[in-house]
């Protein structure tokens, strides 16, 4: 299995307090966004300057879980303000060549799939420990198959 990690993400409360503390404090750039009003919530995208130097720049029209360096991926969710429990802490993120084969792999070791991979490019499960792990498919989604295109979500993710 090939994997390739992606991104941590966290659930920020403030969004403008934790820009200034990722990007003016740590020095990561910002490079991209995506606001869902529907959602209603924001994903900011951050990289430090030398990965985003390694891969010549910040590509035009490329989704940040495409890009090929490690990132923090900030979730605004608009209406919550304040994560009790360690709510804020989101997941690990894991590119992988075939969101099947790597689905199964868990199901074959008795892993609960949190969220089955029912568009072909994401999957969600969960550590022994609790800890939220995503998968993504390396390029373009594949086609939807079962049994994972009708398949629950079982749990959190």
């Amino acid at each position: 299995m090939s994997t390739q990690f992606l991104h941590t993400m966290i659930r920020v409360g403030d969004l403008g307090a934790a820009l200034r503390f990722f990007c003016d404090g740590l020095g990561l750039t910002e490079i991209g966004r995506y606001d869902n009003e529907g959602g209603r919530f924001t994903l900011v995208f951050l990289a430090s300057p030398p990965d985003i130097a390694r891969m010549g720049g910040i590509p035009k029209g490329v989704s940040p879980t495409q890009m090929d360096i490690p990132m923090v991926e900030l979730t605004h969710n608009w209406d919550e303000k304040d994560y009790a429990g360690g709510r804020n802490f989101g997941h690990l993120a894991y590119r992988v060549d075939d969101i099947y084969a790597a689905t199964q792999r868990f199901v074959d070791l008795g892993v609960p799939i949190s969220r089955p991979p029912r568009d072909g490019r994401m999957t969600f499960v969960r550590s022994p420990d609790g800890i939220s792990v995503e998968l993504l498919q390396k390029g373009e989604a594949l086609a939807p198959q079962e049994p994972w295109a009708s398949a629950p979500n079982i749990g959190v993710w």
